[in-house]
């Protein structure tokens, strides 16, 4: 693996101050919603080291939040976004139901109320309601 130039250093760094920020931005609109906690950076696969940003395991509901920056990063190349579909389709395949929610969907709400909206259903027809 080649040394990372300082500009590339502080892209990367920008990069994940950014997403960090979409994270807990999203938890507090988890909080302020009184959904149910999730667990966070949660492994989901049993043999892989995969993890998703936020899991409701009782509800089979992984959420990950996409980074996507003009300097470009992991997920915007196309061996990141191979390696994604590969994770989101075993998750999928075990079950799980995966929402990607993009850095616009947090800003503006919409992100939380398809989780909301998710939660809900799933709620309902397992009769939590």
């Amino acid at each position: 693996m080649r040394e990372l130039t300082p500009h590339q250093q502080w892209a990367r760094a920008q990069a994940k101050a950014k997403r960090e920020a979409l994270e807990a931005k999203l938890a507090q609109q988890i909080h302020a919603m009184h959904l149910p906690h999730p667990v966070r950076q949660h492994r989901f696969h049993p043999e892989r080291r995969w993890s998703a940003d936020f899991a409701w395991p009782d509800f089979m509901l992984l959420v990950e939040v996409e980074g996507i920056t003009h300097a470009g990063g992991r997920h915007q190349r196309i061996a990141g976004f191979e390696k994604d579909a590969e994770k989101y389709g075993a998750a999928v395949a075990l079950g799980w139901t995966v929402l990607r929610i993009s850095p616009g969907m947090i800003r503006t709400g919409h992100g939380i109320r398809i989780i909301d909206d998710v939660l809900r259903r799933v709620a309902k027809a397992r009769g939590y309601q």
